[in-house]
């Protein structure tokens, strides 16, 4: 659910328009659209990864091979070590932005979109963190 929350909103309301002739959209994040990109890559990744390893449990009672349930287990190991890295990464870097931008009209109408996909990378690092 965090993940949703996280790339929703940088989605829907992290992109604004830096002034009324412009209609280029900029990324809220210090104009910096590496940040917005990343914020949303790491939020799809951790929303079908979670689907596939959803999917993957309710059939582990079907693997009988324990080699194989030995892999599926590590494999979700791993999986959340890494995306518990990925959001941690996340966290510094949408914060880091965050700092950087300077407030202007355009910004302050998503500044609650981007402090919410700051907020919940970083209750995403403790949810990762704890499932790894």
């Amino acid at each position: 659910i965090f993940s949703i929350v996280v790339f929703g909103s940088i989605v829907n309301e992290c992109y604004v328009n830096k002034d009324s002739q412009n209609p280029d959209l900029l990324c809220i994040f210090n104009e910096n659209e590496s940040a917005c990109s990343y914020g949303i890559a790491v939020g799809i990744i951790a929303f079908f990864g979670c689907i596939f390893f959803f999917v993957v449990d309710l059939y582990f009672q079907q693997i009988s091979s324990v080699k194989d349930r030995k892999r599926v287990v590590l494999l979700d190991l791993g999986f959340s070590g890494f995306l518990s890295f990925l959001w941690f990464v996340a966290f510094c870097f949408l914060t880091n932005q965050w700092q950087l931008t300077t407030m202007s009209k355009g910004v302050s109408q998503g500044a609650d979109a981007a402090r919410a996909a700051i907020t919940f990378s970083f209750f995403s690092i403790i949810v990762w963190v704890s499932s790894a």
